[in-house]
């Protein structure tokens, strides 16, 4: 049995209403995941998340791998226990790391900056910041065992091979993790996308080898997983090939994976995302969740969950909050301009969000001017109660559809 239930499926896209059932409770899908990098978000207390609505969270494994320590965390009886969160956690595989200390670097492309090349980045959007990422040398070599690559925080070398990356995540306790893959960039050509799939695909058996020669699930008192079992997810790549994007989709659908999640360099513009969904949505299980992985901007979402997307993760609402941008309906309003200073509206009036029924634009643009931890704060729990509230009306509507 699954670990995915599905409620109700569009009569007129391939849009899914279900929920995803793990050891610590029910993700609620379509969902918006929020990014805890470090086992934190930024600013929030876990109490808040939960006032928020949210059913779970994304932890990095790469960024605990190096601080405090995998070993550490389990020591502390898992991530739920060691960040005081008794909901759902997501794990990424650190296959991302690979790309953003690699071909990023050596692209001067990222999830956030520029991840869509073609797209117009000489103009921000109010209340957006520029994470312009200049062309340096790469901090990775990969090879078939794995990827070895230099720390960020201080220059040790590392290694990871699949094997690695699923033992790290069991340390680390997640209830839901992904198999170790390579994220192309944009701008590789065809015989490297091509090359790195296969070999994503080969690390792909690799994971599931080790994931099932784990010890079976405990149930013992301060065990990270105190009921049921990890669930592992095979990520597709191909880059925007069509052929490489179908082949990937039927390997990794096939291979047993319990959910799916869709990878690497989704185009140069945002509609050959919506082109590559096109393509790989037909092939997949449909029995299986599918997660569209570092991806979650409030435009991106309703095509998305159309095309068949049940769960999302991205940076975005939280790194724009840091920044001053507060997201509301068509767009980002910018709290650091001085106009607001006078201005005794919330950011949103409909906003039921902590932030927008106890201050005023002008208090949080105060905030932001004088450097004023709180200011990130409250913008990021209005971001992150607008991301839920715009899920929680895509859930209600697909409910309601005939």
């Amino acid at each position: 049995m699954g670990i995915f239930q599905i409620i109700k499926k569009s009569n007129r896209t391939r849009a899914r209403l279900g929920i995803i059932k793990t050891a610590h409770g029910v993700i609620h899908t379509p969902a918006f995941i929020p990014v805890g990098t470090q086992a934190a978000i930024k600013g929030l207390t876990v109490d808040q998340l939960k006032e928020i609505g949210s059913d779970s969270l994304l932890c990095n494994t790469y960024h605990l791998y190096l601080r405090p320590g995998d070993e550490i965390v389990k020591k502390m009886g898992g991530l739920h226990k060691f960040m005081n969160w008794d909901r759902p956690i997501w794990t990424d595989s650190g296959g991302f790391q690979v790309f953003s200390l690699g071909a990023a670097l050596e692209h001067g492309v990222g999830k956030v900056a520029n991840i869509f090349p073609g797209e117009k980045t000489g103009v921000l959007r109010e209340g957006e910041a520029e994470h312009a990422i200049p062309k340096k040398e790469k901090l990775t070599k990969i090879s078939e065992e794995g990827v070895e690559f230099r720390s960020h925080i201080d220059g040790s070398s590392h290694f990871i091979s699949p094997e690695k990356s699923i033992q790290i995540q069991e340390n680390l306790g997640a209830d839901l993790i992904f198999a170790f893959d390579e994220c192309t960039s944009p701008l590789h050509d065809y015989e490297y996308t091509k090359r790195s799939m296969k070999r994503t695909h080969r690390w792909a058996v690799r994971c599931l080898e080790a994931f099932k020669h784990k010890k079976p699930a405990h149930s013992g008192r301060g065990s990270p997983n105190p009921i049921g079992r990890q669930a592992l997810y095979g990520v597709i790549q191909g880059g925007v090939f069509e052929d490489l994007r179908k082949e990937s989709a039927k390997v990794i659908g096939n291979l047993g994976f319990d959910g799916v999640g869709i990878g690497g360099a989704m185009g140069k513009i945002k509609s050959d995302m919506y082109k590559i969904l096109d393509w790989i949505m037909p092939l997949l299980p449909e029995e299986k969740p599918r997660h569209l992985l570092g991806i979650g901007s409030p435009e991106d979402i309703e095509k998305a969950v159309m095309a068949g997307v049940d769960t999302f993760d991205c940076v975005a609402p939280t790194r724009l909050a840091r920044n001053g941008a507060a997201l509301v309906e068509g767009g980002r309003f910018n709290l650091k301009l001085a106009k607001n200073l006078e201005d005794k509206n919330p950011i949103d009036k409909k906003c039921g969000c902590y932030t927008c029924k106890n201050y005023s634009r002008s208090y949080l643009a105060h905030l932001f001017r004088a450097g004023e931890m709180l200011g990130p704060i409250l913008a990021t729990a209005h971001n992150l109660w607008f991301m839920e509230n715009l899920f929680r009306k895509i859930r209600e509507k697909l409910a309601k559809s005939k």
